[in-house]
């Protein structure tokens, strides 16, 4: 997925506190759903970039087999 789309809730949250910060006039929650979208936001512009990072993984022992019981 493209960052576009992750930023797309982050932006929806946003909107919301907007909207409802001009129906309630209510700081607090206002302020509250403003910085939730901010900080989805920032993560997802610092995080998606390294979605399709994979490092290194352990060999496979083909001998090995899970004990069940």
């Amino acid at each position: 997925m493209t960052l576009v789309k992750y930023l797309a809730i982050p932006a929806l949250v946003i909107t919301v506190a907007a909207v409802y910060w001009f129906l309630t006039y209510e700081p607090a929650g206002s302020a509250m759903l403003l910085i939730f979208g901010i900080a989805m936001g920032i993560m997802g512009w610092s995080l998606v970039p390294t979605f399709g990072d994979v490092g290194p993984t352990a060999p496979v022992d083909p001998d090995w087999h899970e004990r069940r019981g």
